[in-house]
């Protein structure tokens, strides 16, 4: 009988591991899908839209911005580019215990939509090889998100931008997550 509920326990535990990762790979692949989307409205300049994605709450730095600063530099930063893509490897996402918070970590370049870079396409899952033949290419950034759920949602609290110009990623592998 010790053994039966020996195993039986164990058993269970291994399903509550089993579900318990299930649900944070799940989280992050919901994560990873909001930044996809989100790329897609910045892409096509949609700032309202796009700032449907935060909470309430929304700041973004560097210096200390509101949703509403936001969605003017985001104005001013669309005009300026034009039509452009966004690139990038596959984000890192952690989520937080309890999987109401997370943090993403996005690498990313901002390019002419005409200016192929089909090589970048096959680096998608190694980061660190991506960063490396981008930064030859163009000027990357970094973008961090602390995120919450709502309901359901996951949405930006807080973003962080800063740039990685004249970053040399095999020297400074530390710096990449």
């Amino acid at each position: 009988m010790k053994y039966t509920l020996s195993v039986v326990t164990t058993i269970a535990a291994i399903i509550c591991f089993s579900i318990l990762s299930c649900g944070d790979r799940d989280d992050a692949a919901a994560i990873r899908k909001l930044i996809d989307h989100a790329k897609t409205l910045a892409e096509d300049h949609q700032i309202g839209d796009l700032m449907d994605l935060t909470t309430k709450g929304f700041s973004a730095s560097p210096g200390q911005h509101d949703a509403r600063s936001v969605r003017g530099i985001l104005f001013v930063a669309f005009k300026h580019y034009g039509t452009f893509d966004i690139r990038y490897p596959r984000p890192s996402v952690d989520v937080g215990k309890g999987a109401t918070t997370a943090e993403a970590t996005i690498h990313f370049m901002i390019v002419s939509q005409d200016k192929p870079m089909p090589e970048l396409k096959d680096l998608y899952g190694d980061p660190q090889a991506w960063l490396e033949k981008a930064g030859e290419k163009a000027d990357l950034y970094r973008l961090k998100l602390d995120l919450i759920k709502q309901e359901g949602d996951w949405r930006v609290q807080i973003a962080d931008l800063s740039t990685l110009k004249g970053m040399t990623f095999s020297s400074n592998a530390h710096h990449i997550r």
